[in-house]
């Protein structure tokens, strides 16, 4: 007995001395971690992007003129971004040319820092309805922006503004900054609006002839492509409309795009989201009583019966909503997880880490702090949103207000309702009607990307509207969008602004229409997916020819294939898996 527990005792310190120690990983991961960011850090100083740096001044420019002077923002002047935001112009223009007019839109337009840009400008607009854009600019593309739970903003090196001129509107009327009183009931009274105050802006800037892309996600479903058939209908050749891209856009039918779809999120998603068993059989049990089941079998097929797809009872108004899918699955999310967010939509941001600026504690405080009379939330105000105590909507400071030509006074709200008279928009989703059909075939220059993790308008859901729809003479995508999605490997020149790299997703083109998804990516997909969203408006200004395609971004150079021993091929492409 002795001579056993003398061996065991033997073995047990033999097996410490050798194992490695539990600690090891943290420090492992560390280590990895600061060798990768220092790898990227050295591709950046040794091959530094076209365009990095913003000019500051506006000498010479050929955007600073008797005409726009007025509009000239300060770069270095927007109370707490310590650095040059560039050139830029923003303020208020009318929604027509009539001399007793006083609606007017505010705008902030960015000339692009590419030497490769031409003359062409890229609109971007956040949804709602009733969303400003400048959610957009301060949160996914802007040339800075103030992510939520951070102290301050940081460079963006993925905004839009490197690759074409950008510009973020507040719009329709009765939206952020924007003047005057609230008239319309749907989308062709708001795109009539819209291209009355583009013509402002281009006789005001001198962008006549300048192709137009038109941009932007969630309700922005309806406005792009509303927006657009605008501009064909006007035959302005001022105004000349070249192609439109929407992310997570709602585009058709409420009840296909939010009810029907749900369940299979759910199942997919199903380790995240962490659901007891019996509610999922519930669940489950309800989508075939509905016939949501059977619809999707039917219907979410490649190619798609060539017919249109019946339409399903709203379900608030049947069966005493039982058959409300989103309703019941969000409400048991957020009983598991009062915090989700990946359905974040912009009406309804809720328990979201606000970006916050604090005052300091104390002398010794630490960290230390910015300091400022009124420290300030920089993007949300909304209808259920948390403002700590003390702390100001940053587009609600007077100081802010007057640095980028805004009313001061405002009280200016991320989101506000009654943009729309009455009921609310009384348009069909424009891949209803015919609408989107127009746009893609004009342009042949169509985009629609989808965040897999956005619960609200989730893939599945895009796909069911889009393979609803006819358009170049087919209904619907023939296959699947499967193509692997390729971001390129890249230095990173921020460490406040990362993005991921090398196959974020899948595509399929057809007929005009370029769709894709990105796996890691919620409802905001250009700020989750920053590089993601940057490679689709290469592809939608015609910078890429798909993609799938293998190199670097259009802007900066780069070690594409990645840096790690294990994905780097020999021939110094990536391998795509």
């Amino acid at each position: 007995m002795h001579l056993i527990t003398s061996v065991i005792s033997t073995l047990a310190l033999s097996c410490v001395a050798t194992a490695s120690n539990p600690a090891d990983i943290f420090r492992r991961v560390e280590s990895l971690k600061a060798a990768h960011q220092e790898k990227r850090a050295a591709a950046a100083e040794a091959v530094p992007a076209k365009q990095t740096k913003r000019q500051g001044g506006y000498g010479g420019s050929r955007w600073l003129t008797n005409a726009t002077q007025k509009f000239a923002v300060n770069g270095t002047g927007i109370p707490d971004v310590p650095f040059d935001i560039g050139e830029s112009y923003a303020g208020l223009l009318p929604i027509s040319g009539a001399s007793n007019e006083t609606r007017e839109l505010y705008f902030w337009f960015f000339p692009s820092t590419n030497p490769d840009a031409g003359e062409e400008i890229t609109i971007w607009l956040n949804g709602g309805p009733g969303c400003s854009s400048l959610s957009g600019l301060l949160t996914e593309n802007g040339p800075f922006t103030w992510e939520a739970g951070t102290l301050s903003p940081v460079q963006n090196p993925y905004t839009w503004v490197n690759l074409t001129n950008m510009i973020w509107i507040e719009q329709p009327v009765g939206v952020g900054f924007s003047q005057g009183t609230p008239n319309i009931t749907n989308e062709v009274e708001l795109g009539e609006q819209f291209t009355g105050f583009f013509k402002q802006f281009t006789e005001t800037f001198a962008t006549q002839e300048y192709d137009i892309y038109v941009t932007g996600e969630s309700y922005a479903g309806y406005y792009v492509p509303y927006i657009a058939d605008a501009f064909i209908t006007l035959q302005d050749s001022d105004m000349p409309l070249a192609g439109i891209a929407i992310n997570d856009p709602i585009i058709g039918d409420g009840t296909n795009q939010q009810m029907v779809v749900q369940v299979p999120y759910v199942d997919y998603w199903q380790k995240l989201l962490y659901l007891n068993e019996s509610f999922i059989e519930r669940i489950h049990a309800r989508q075939d009583e509905c016939g949501y089941t059977d619809y999707l079998e039917t219907y979410l097929t490649y190619p798609p019966p060539q017919t249109p797809f019946p339409t399903l009872a709203e379900p608030s108004r049947k069966n005493n909503y039982s058959c409300d899918q989103f309703d019941s699955i969000y409400e048991a999310i957020l009983e598991v997880n009062p915090c989700f967010v990946c359905i974040e939509h912009l009406p309804h941001h809720r328990n979201l880490p606000a970006p916050l600026v604090r005052p300091r504690r104390s002398q010794h405080a630490s960290p230390p702090f910015p300091i400022h009379p009124s420290p300030s939330i920089p993007n949300l105000q909304s209808s259920g949103d948390y403002i700590p105590t003390g702390f100001t909507v940053f587009f609600n400071r007077t100081d802010v207000q007057a640095a980028i030509n805004a009313p001061v006074g405002t009280n200016w709200a991320q989101c506000n309702n009654g943009v729309f008279l009455g009921s609310g928009d009384q348009s069909l989703g424009p891949a209803q009607n015919g609408v989107l059909q127009r746009v893609i075939e004009y342009t042949n220059n169509t985009i629609i990307g989808s965040g897999n993790l956005d619960m609200l308008l989730n893939t599945n859901g895009t796909l069911l509207a889009i393979q609803n729809m006819t358009w170049n003479g087919l209904q619907g995508l023939q296959s699947y969008p499967d193509t692997p999605f390729y971001v390129p490997y890249h230095p990173e020149y921020n460490g406040g602004a990362l993005s991921g790299a090398g196959i974020v997703g899948s595509w399929g083109y057809e007929r005009g229409v370029t769709f894709y998804q990105v796996q890691l990516a919620g409802h905001e997909l250009p700020g989750f997916a920053p590089g993601a969203g940057y490679r689709s408006l290469e592809l939608l200004l015609g910078k890429i020819s798909s993609l799938g395609e293998v190199g670097d971004f259009t802007t900066q150079m780069g070690n594409f294939t990645g840096y790690t021993d294990i994905y780097r091929r020999a021939d110094g492409r990536a391998e795509m898996f």
